[in-house]
C-alpha cells in the first residue's frame, strides 16, 4: 500500500510507550524503595516543567540535558547527593527504561495492519530516542515496528508547541493545513499533549492507563478532549481502524 494512502500513528515514546517511573529501580540501588520511588516521579515532574518554561521563555536546550538538570533538581530538593559517576549510570539507564505492560501487544496489532504507518514522535533528541529504542530490552525487539523516528531537535521547541505537530507533518509527508492535520492520530499517555495535538486538528487517543478519565480543563469543549479515551493500548489498531 503506498505510504500515501496509510494512517499515520504517532507514537509519543516516554510516559507512553516507555514507563519514566521504571527507572525507580535504579533509584533504589542508590535509596530506599519509598526515596526512589519520590525521586523518580519528581524527576518526571521537573523535567516536563522544565521543557515548557523553555518554551516559554523562546529558549531550547537538548532534552538530555533537561532530563539531568531536572535530576539535579530533584536530588536538591530531596536533600540528596549522587557523585558524577551515580548520575551517568542514572543518565544511561533513562536510554533503557522499560515498556508499559499493554506496548507488545499493541505493536503486534499495528504491524498486522498495513493501512497503518507507526511512527515515534518525542520530545528527546534524534541520539536519545533512538538509543531507547534500540537499547530497550522491551522496545527494541520490536522498532521495526515502527517506519520512522520523529523528534523535536531540529525544531528547537517542546511540546506542546505548534510547531512540533507541524514538523511531524512534515516529516511524515503531510501538508499543515486542517485538513490534512484530521487525518494523523497521536497517541499519548501525557494530557498536555493529547491538548496540544487537537489544538492544531489532529486526532488523538489518550491512554488513561490509572483510569481516573480526562480532568484537563485548559481548551474547554471537544477542542480539548482526545478523540478516544483507553486505559490499555492492547487493541489500540482496531480502535484506530474502526474510526
Amino acid at each position: 500500500m503506498p505510504s500515501g494512502t496509510r494512517v499515520i500513528v504517532a507514537f509519543d515514546l516516554y510516559g507512553t510507550l516507555l514507563s519514566t517511573e521504571s527507572i525507580a529501580k535504579n533509584l533504589a540501588t542508590h535509596f530506599d524503595d519509598e526515596k526512589a520511588q519520590s525521586v523518580a516521579s519528581a524527576w518526571r515532574r521537573y523535567q516536563l516543567e522544565y521543557t515548557w518554561r523553555l518554551n516559554s521563555m523562546n529558549q531550547y536546550e537538548p532534552f538530555s540535558t533537561v532530563t539531568r538538570n531536572s535530576l539535579s533538581h530533584t536530588l536538591a530538593e530531596h536533600g540528596l547527593e549522587l557523585d558524577d559517576t551515580s548520575i551517568k549510570s542514572l543518565m544511561e539507564a533513562y536510554d533503557s527504561l522499560s515498556t508499559f505492560p499493554d506496548v507488545t501487544l499493541a505493536l503486534e496489532g499495528i504491524k498486522s495492519h498495513a493501512s497503518l504507518s507507526a511512527v515515534i514522535f518525542s520530545n528527546g533528541t534524534d541520539n536519545m530516542v533512538e538509543t531507547s529504542v534500540k537499547s530497550s530490552p522491551d522496545l527494541g525487539p520490536h522498532a521495526s515496528v515502527f517506519c520512522q523516528i520523529v523528534t523535536v531537535e531540529a525544531v528547537k521547541k517542546y511540546k506542546p508547541h505548534p510547531d512540533v505537530y507541524y514538523h511531524l507533518a512534515e516529516k511524515v509527508g503531510k501538508g499543515k493545513s486542517r485538513g490534512d492535520m484530521e487525518k494523523m492520530w497521536l497517541v499519548s499517555g501525557n494530557p498536555f499533549d493529547i491538548v496540544g495535538s487537537r489544538a492544531i486538528g489532529m486526532q488523538a487517543v489518550w491512554v488513561d492507563r490509572v483510569g481516573n478519565g480526562w480532568t484537563d480543563q485548559l481548551v474547554p469543549g471537544v477542542a480539548g478532549k482526545p478523540t478516544v479515551v483507553v486505559q490499555s493500548l492492547d487493541n489500540i489498531a482496531e480502535i484506530i481502524m474502526g474510526l
